[in-house]
Order: C-alpha cells, then sequence, then structure tokens
C-alpha cells in the first residue's frame, strides 16, 4: 500500500516568498488526508499535485496560519461540483471555528462534517486509524496526530504448507486468511505456515507543540516524526514562552522515541535551514527540513527506509494523482 506525505506549507506563522503556511498532505493508498490548512493551501495544491480532493482535514489548533486557507478551499471545492462528503476533525472549538467561518463559505453541494476530538480519540479507517494526543502549545485546545497502520500478517511458508500436505490452489489462499485447512496428515493451522505479524507504518505530525512526552510516546519507533522547529537553541527561551519547539529539542524527542525519520518544519524565515540541520544533527539523524513541494514516501518496513524526493509533487513522476 503506496505511502507518500507531500509538504504543502512547511514555513512558520508568516509565509515567505518560499515557504507557505502550514499544510502536510498524506496519501495512503486511496485515502488523502491533510493535517492543517494555512492561508493559500488551494493555491500550492494547484502549483504542485493539481486540486487535490482530500477525503479528510485534521486540524492541530486553530491559530490562523493553521486554518485560513479552510474557507477558500472548502468553497472552491463546491464551485467545481464537489460531490464526495467531507470530514473536518479538530480540537474542542472547531464548531464555533465553523461558526465564524459559515458566513464566508456559504452553502456547500456536498455534505461537511465536523468531528471534535480529544486526546487519545481517534478516526478509524479500513487497515489504519488516526489518533489524537495531546501536545502543548499556548491554547490549551491542540493536538497532533498520529497516523497509525495495522499490523499485518507475516509472510506465508508455501514449502512449511506442502511439507504439512496442503494441496497448492484454494487451500494457500485459505492459510493465509487465518484459516485452517486439511492437510495429509491432518489439521493445518494457521501459525503453522506464517511467519510472525509484521509492523504497519507509523507517520505522527505534531503541529505546533513545545517537547512533550506525549509526542515521544505517540511517535515511538514511527517510521516518520513531522516535528514543528521554530526556534535555534539561541532562542530558547522564546520557544518556551510561545510554545514551540527549538531544534535540538524536536531531534531530542525523536531521538527519545527512536524514529527512523525527522521532517523539521514551521522554521522561522529568520535563520539559515543549514544552521538548523546541523543544530538538530548534533542530536538525532536522520533529519531533514523539506521544503515546499517535496515529497517523503514511505515503503513498507522490509523494503526500506522513508525517503525524501525533493520537489516530488511538481515532478512528473511524483505526486498522487
Amino acid at each position: 500500500m503506496d505511502l507518500t506525505v507531500t509538504f504543502l506549507g512547511t514555513g512558520a506563522s508568516a509565509p515567505s516568498a518560499r515557504r507557505s503556511t502550514a499544510a502536510v498532505l498524506v496519501q495512503r493508498g486511496g485515502v488523502k488526508m491533510l493535517f492543517d490548512c494555512g492561508e493559500g493551501t488551494q493555491r500550492q495544491m494547484q502549483r504542485s499535485l493539481g486540486l487535490t480532493q482530500v477525503d479528510e482535514i485534521f486540524l492541530t489548533h486553530f491559530h490562523a496560519d493553521h486554518v485560513l486557507g479552510l474557507p477558500g478551499l472548502l468553497k472552491t471545492y463546491d464551485l467545481t461540483d464537489r460531490e464526495a462528503p467531507l470530514t473536518v476533525y479538530g480540537p474542542p472549538g472547531l464548531e464555533e471555528l465553523f461558526a465564524v467561518f459559515r458566513p464566508l463559505i456559504g452553502r456547500l453541494g456536498y455534505g461537511l462534517e465536523l468531528v471534535e476530538l480529544r486526546a487519545e480519540d481517534y478516526a478509524g479507517h479500513e487497515e489504519f486509524e488516526v489518533e489524537a494526543f495531546a501536545v502543548e502549545h499556548r491554547s490549551s485546545r491542540a493536538l497532533g496526530y498520529a497516523l497509525v497502520e495495522d499490523e499485518r500478517p507475516g509472510r506465508f511458508d508455501p514449502e512449511a504448507a506442502k511439507a504439512a500436505g496442503v494441496p497448492e490452489g484454494p487451500a494457500f489462499a485459505a492459510l493465509q486468511r487465518g484459516e485452517e485447512v486439511e492437510g495429509s496428515s491432518g489439521t493445518v493451522a494457521p501459525e503453522q505456515v506464517m511467519g510472525p505479524d509484521r509492523p504497519g507504518r507509523t507517520i505522527v505530525v505534531t503541529g505546533d507543540t513545545a517537547p512533550t512526552p506525549a509526542t515521544v510516546a505517540a511517535a515511538a519507533d514511527a517510521e516518520l516524526l513531522i516535528h514543528e522547529a521554530a526556534f535555534m537553541e539561541e532562542d530558547a527561551a522564546r520557544a518556551a514562552e510561545t510554545g514551540h519547539s527549538t531544534m535540538r529539542q524536536a531531534a531530542g524527542v525523536a531521538e527519545a522515541a527512536h524514529v527512523k525519520l525527522l521532517a523539521l518544519v514551521h522554521i522561522s524565515s529568520r535563520y539559515h535551514v543549514g544552521a538548523c540541520l546541523d543544530e538538530a544533527r548534533e542530536v538525532f539523524e536522520p533529519v531533514v527540513a523539506p521544503r515546499d513541494f517535496d515529497q517523503i514516501v514511505l515503503p513498507l518496513p522490509e523494503r526500506g527506509e522513508p525517503q525524501l524526493v525533493p520537489n516530488g509533487a511538481c515532478e512528473p513522476s511524483g505526486g498522487m494523482g
């Protein structure tokens, strides 16, 4: 199952010439999920993948740089005759936010469902969940999200099945579905011919936050941690005051969680990105600072490590369709 992350907005609170405000698009198979929707998100889509018809939107909190793109995106979906329903998830206060937005959005020709989540709530899907966890930002109503895939069945050993006298064909398929079958010497159980369950993949999106134990727990052994890093260590006091993280602090969370790859976002334009990466790498590697339109492709764990694809959303071979 394909799993791809597209960075539509990697900048801090104010957009710059090269970095838009917060927006991360995750596609798992045919499901497209947008995490935060900063100002200009629909324009970022149009500059790269095209106007992507997302299925769900997850808001980490309600500061302007994370939500101001919503009215325009939702209205454009309506103007382009969207019919598929859309669900927006967010912390408590989501209904209040949309009470403010409704005069801007107007009547929509598709279904819009609002779901307020609290820490440890989740949005269930076939074969994966998106779990909410508490973060520490200036607003008490702030969440991070962990996309966690279900475990997958272990590898089927056809030679073991043959040795047990199981004929090839439907009986092989039944064993892989978890059913018992008859072999030449009696009943053959799936655990006799299947390897141990294989872990799924995990992607964690923190939104804006100071470093927290909850993030470490949510990101334990994750393939990818997308963590904000608004400040360098020289401005650690300012980070603490505003509920943000430094490069070293974000890297410390990644190190404690044993993630496979750390992606730093929300970096202030006052800093040189190379210096930011150098600071983070003193604590943890591998770490990247994606630019707008970069992608990270996450193969199944047994097939390799997550890979950054620079400008992948704009390349003919990249994108999500």
